[in-house]
């Protein structure tokens, strides 16, 4: 075998690698959402219910019912504001904090600590 014939083996196998590892890496980049107002976005403009299900973690998807797809996908009404929480637990403290949704950089617009009920109930939320 030639050299020439060698070095066209391996840039067809170099780049049947680049497809295969870039298609997954640019979906996830460009198709998935980023933060709330992106999630938003996805499922309001959604064209039936199983495709806003998709964008649920798996084993989660009973937790969003046709009845909040409706809801949210009324183009009648927009939403008031579109929040983006987290929530940071230590020890015996669990905080609330409050970002900025949308943006390329993430900003803390406020920070709270939870008292025992809600600390409790989101402890019984975890996977």
């Amino acid at each position: 075998m030639a050299l020439k014939d060698w070095l066209k083996y391996w840039m067809v196998f170099l780049l049947l690698i680049f497809v295969i590892l870039g298609l997954p890496t640019y979906y996830v980049t460009f198709h998935t959402p980023k933060n709330s107002l992106e999630l938003y976005q996805a499922i309001a403009f959604a064209d039936d219910f199983e495709e806003a299900t998709k964008l649920m973690l798996e084993g989660y998807e009973g937790n969003f019912r046709e009845e909040d797809f409706a809801f949210i996908s009324n183009l009648d009404q927009s939403p008031k504001s579109i929040g983006q929480f987290s929530l940071f637990e230590y020890d015996e403290k669990t905080f609330l904090i409050m970002t900025t949704p949308g943006t390329n950089k993430l900003e803390v617009l406020a920070v709270d600590e939870l008292p025992k009920d809600l600390r409790d109930y989101f402890r019984h939320l975890e996977p």
